[in-house]
């Protein structure tokens, strides 16, 4: 072999281990390049669980916190339901008892599955009149489920005042408007039924028989005169007129004796009932029942 054929041979011995040697510095690299990548995904994978983790753990803590809370409330919430009803209890319990211990002054009542009715008697003078009824819702706020009382009553305006705070006082109340309503239109029938004969027209009167106005005649010594009355109450829970008007009607002036009269039938109808005024007229024919002024 020659010289010139040997170095070739050797010429491209060197050329393939040179190859060589780069295929095997490229696949190190990348596997080098592969394993900086791997690591540094691992490493930002660690940062992230990391941060998962923390997150879980401030999430469980918050949960707690929050399961704690709503364990205070439901205990809180179970408190107060128990206070509520126990308040319950005690108002109805204490209805009970208002009605037990004024059942004979027209307040009487009975159990129902929402509460209690309550039935108010009315009377006048020791005669009994009508009655009415209240039904109560025994929850809060207490609330009034029906009712018979008649509308020109001021049962809202009562119970707004007293209904949440003092039922005693809401039915004390109501039971006094309710008298002084049965007792005023008693008067007002027993004049029209009774003492017609005194009338010169018909009795004119409102629904709360708070305003009632009439003319009537009185004989004195074969004489007989005719005076016009009006009845004013203003207030609701009496059964007597707050202002008094009695006028003449004749023509001619009335005598100093019969202005007297005039005077005194303004003083009786202030201060004695309708009917018991006109009783004392059909007692004395002659002479008005002065007693009645005392």
């Amino acid at each position: 072999m020659d010289l010139a054929n040997i170095l070739d041979q050797e010429g491209e011995s060197k050329g393939g281990i040179l190859a060589h040697l780069e295929k095997l510095e490229t696949r190190t690299r990348k596997k080098l390049e592969e394993l900086q990548g791997a690591q540094a995904a691992e490493i930002a994978l660690g940062r992230r669980i990391y941060k998962l983790r923390s997150l879980r753990d401030e999430l469980k803590a918050e949960l707690k916190q929050r399961q704690a809370r709503v364990e205070a409330n439901v205990d809180l919430a179970q408190t107060f339901e128990v206070r509520e009803q126990d308040v319950l209890e005690r108002k109805q319990e204490t209805l009970k008892a208002i009605l037990q211990a004024y059942r004979f002054t027209g307040l009487s009542g009975k159990l129902t599955s929402r509460g209690v009715c309550v039935c108010i008697n009315t009377a006048f003078e020791g005669n009994l009149l009508d009655s009415y009824f209240v039904d109560l819702v025994i929850q809060k706020p207490l609330r009034i489920h029906r009712h018979s009382i008649p509308v020109f009553i001021p049962l809202e305006e009562i119970a707004a005042k007293y209904l949440q705070t003092d039922i005693q006082h809401f039915l004390f109340s109501l039971c006094e408007y309710l008298n002084a309503y049965s007792g005023r239109k008693y008067q007002a029938d027993r004049l029209q039924r009774d003492f017609a004969a005194f009338l010169a027209g018909p009795l004119q009167r409102n629904s709360l028989c708070n305003l009632l106005s009439f003319t009537y005649n009185v004989e004195l010594s074969g004489q007989s005169f005719s005076f016009s009355a009006r009845l004013l109450y203003k207030d609701l829970t009496v059964t007597l007129p707050t202002d008094v008007t009695v006028t003449y009607e004749g023509i001619d002036p009335l005598s100093a004796s019969w202005e007297e009269q005039r005077a005194s039938h303004e003083n009786l109808l202030c201060t004695k009932p309708l009917h018991q005024v006109f009783a004392s007229f059909s007692r004395r024919e002659d002479m008005l029942d002065m007693s009645l002024v005392c």
